[in-house]
């Protein structure tokens, strides 16, 4: 299982989103997605985290919460386990260009219109609901939803 980070900056009501529109052959291609990466060898979730943003954004996240563990199942690809955060302070200026995508500031009311994956609103609004730490199963076919599973049960699909 491939391990990945993903964050949510929050400022002023609005999310530094990366959309996703540089890279071939990308299963986020066209999406609108928090930053983040995959985790190098010996690096923590904290420490993939902390250098993907300075990397894809050029700041630096002075608070931060880790959120959840969503497991990403994908078609026959190999599964992943995201490691989500939420940052709401941070320092530095905002890098003009980043190679994953364009990076926008998106008001949080704004997101639910742009594209994304289905399971990113579930997770989203968990993130901003719960103080405590969950685990979420995302289950795909291509762009399809076919079940989402919180800390062990299932989820309704008027849930979603």
């Amino acid at each position: 299982m491939k391990h990945t980070t993903l964050c949510y900056i929050e400022q002023a009501g609005c999310y530094l989103l990366l959309h996703r529109i540089k890279k071939k052959n990308d299963v986020n291609q066209g999406k609108w997605i928090g930053i983040g990466g995959k985790l190098e060898a010996g690096e923590t979730p904290e420490d993939c985290v902390l250098r993907e943003a300075k990397e894809e954004t050029g700041l630096t996240l002075t608070s931060y919460r880790y959120c959840a563990v969503i497991t990403f199942l994908y078609n026959d690809c190999e599964a992943e386990a995201m490691h989500l955060f939420h940052a709401d302070q941070f320092a530095g200026t905002l890098a003009e260009t980043c190679s994953e995508g364009a990076l926008a500031w998106i008001a949080k009311e704004d997101y639910a219109r742009l594209p994304q994956w289905q399971g990113d609103r579930i997770f989203l609004r968990l993130m901003q609901e719960r103080a405590d730490f969950f685990r979420l199963e995302l289950r795909y076919h291509n762009d399809e939803l076919l079940s989402a599973v919180l800390d062990g049960t299932p989820l309704a699909r008027e849930l979603w």
